[in-house]
């Protein structure tokens, strides 16, 4: 048996160099998954867009052959919705991580949607993608909403909004509703500042306004 090249999967890129890159060892296919998923992540931060993200333009960025992705994802969108995947996860930990900063159930609300905020604000092109098109599907049953994996995110909000409820802190009686509510009111903050920067825009705080008020917080006794 020959014995296997230590370089493999090279493509020149637009200016004729090949970049180097080893082949993973037997076992680490998954390295290279990640690695095809960042690099076309960091196409899309790179031009805003993720249109230009292709098979070869992913390639060039791992320093590849554009046949070795097929391995790994059958299509570019297969790239593109794990992309997706991997940050709405990034948005998910953020939330959280604000959100955990705080015993007080209010508090903790307000930093989660804070964080969220924050995220659509620095990651804009990210943002963005996680709602070009209707990737992540809701499914039904016996009435009730059932969120898959990509949609925990928004889980967080309704959790922290049951929190509130049961501390006495929030007036709400549908906690998912509420959350929805909320989250559309979030979603704009984020689309509208970054559509419209030159716009009188108040300070951030009314982020803390839209929260206590559709989340219908009440004041501390």
């Amino acid at each position: 048996m020959a014995k296997e090249s230590a370089v493999t999967d090279q493509v020149p890129d637009q200016e004729g160099r090949t970049p180097t890159r080893h082949r993973n060892r037997r076992g680490q296919g998954l390295l290279l998954r990640d690695e095809i998923v960042r690099a076309a992540n960091a196409i899309i931060v790179r031009t805003g867009s993720d249109q230009a993200v292709t098979l070869r333009s992913v390639a060039r960025e791992v320093g590849i052959a554009a046949p070795s992705i097929y391995a790994h994802f059958p299509d570019r969108d297969a790239i593109i919705d794990a992309v997706v995947v991997e940050s709405l996860g990034r948005l998910r930990e953020e939330i959280l991580t604000a959100a955990g900063e705080h015993e007080d159930p209010v508090d903790s609300l307000l930093a989660g949607c804070a964080g969220y905020v924050a995220f659509g604000t620095r990651e804009p092109a990210r943002y963005r993608l996680l709602f070009s098109s209707p990737r992540v599907k809701l499914e039904a049953a016996d009435c009730s909403p059932v969120l898959p994996s990509g949609l925990q995110a928004f889980q967080t909000l309704v959790d922290s909004l049951e929190s509130c409820a049961r501390a006495g802190r929030s007036e709400t009686d549908d906690p998912f509703g509420d959350a929805v509510a909320l989250w559309t009111a979030l979603h704009g903050q984020v689309t509208l500042r970054a559509g419209l920067p030159d716009f009188p825009w108040p300070p951030t705080d009314t982020v803390e306004q839209l929260v206590r008020r559709l989340g219908r917080i009440t004041p501390q006794a």
